[in-house]
């Protein structure tokens, strides 16, 4: 697939996800996905194209493991940020799940699509600078449209970064709790397991950040990250790094993450950055 970004390529001295000035780099591109995931993204580009106009659609992204390259065919989902012009409604969410269920189903080398709607307004707001301004600015990588990361602010591995992107574990313990005991298949209890897990680390990962003094979304490396600084956790944040890209049925590791390394997690993370600024 032809394209690149101009903006915040990755792959900076010393291997933290930094440019040279220090500032966290763009992390994936057009040109790093790989050849057997070209058709999916074509084919999602192409229905988006023909079911957002221009009225509703300002741009579109890829996030996650395709464009930056290290997708698994038939392991890897599809995950896209459609950035619209007003606040999502009902009809642009049946919208987005039509085009989630008609590429699902075409392409045997993923597993699963997953669509985010968010407003350029809540984007480009000053409550999400350091939450959905950074995940547009430094995760995503255009697709169609014009580039929201033009208007955003250069980012860089602080505290305050730390704490608007995952300071808000305390409220998804709850959750997760209820989910569980909800939970009435392996399926069930597989999609919790990797949804907590990925959270999980990222949340670990941003924990020790600011003093690393760098950037990544690999589980792994991530997790190792995380052991250098609580390497009474290590263990564990490998467990939930494994099950981030395998997910588990076992209720001992479903357990794990949600009555033992969660609830850690939580109270170190607020007791070293606090938590996030709360959304009305």
């Amino acid at each position: 697939m032809s394209g690149s970004i101009s903006r915040r390529r990755s792959g900076s001295p010393g291997g933290r996800g930094l440019e040279q000035d220090g500032t966290i780099a763009r992390e994936g591109a057009l040109s790093r996905v790989a050849q057997a995931f070209v058709p999916v993204v074509q084919d999602a580009r192409a229905r988006i194209t023909e079911t957002f106009d221009d009225a509703r659609l300002h741009s579109a992204y890829l996030y996650g493991s395709i464009p930056r390259g290290a997708a698994l065919p038939g392991v890897s989902d599809l995950d896209l940020l459609l950035a619209l012009r007003r606040e999502p409604t009902e009809a642009d969410r049946a919208d987005a799940k039509a085009i989630e269920a008609a590429v699902d189903r075409s392409y045997g080398q993923i597993d699963g699509v997953g669509i985010l709607l968010s407003s350029t307004h809540t984007l480009l707001s000053e409550l999400e600078r350091h939450d959905g301004g950074f995940f547009v600015a430094c995760l995503c990588t255009p697709l169609l449209g014009g580039d929201l990361a033009a208007r955003l602010p250069r980012y860089r591995p602080t505290a305050l970064l730390a704490r608007e992107t995952n300071g808000d574990l305390p409220l998804a313990l709850p959750r997760w709790r209820h989910r569980a005991a909800e939970a009435a298949t392996d399926a069930d209890r597989k999609t919790l397991s990797r949804h907590a897990a990925r959270k999980l680390v990222r949340t670990g990962f941003t924990l020790v950040m600011p003093r690393w003094g760098g950037w990544t979304s690999d589980l792994g490396e991530s997790a190792e990250l995380f052991g250098r600084y609580y390497p009474e956790r290590l263990d564990q944040i490998r467990t939930a790094a494994v099950t981030g890209r395998t997910p588990s049925a076992d209720p001992a590791v479903l357990g794990m993450l949600i009555e033992d390394l969660g609830p850690w997690l939580a109270a170190e993370y607020r007791a070293v950055h606090g938590e996030k600024a709360p959304r009305p």
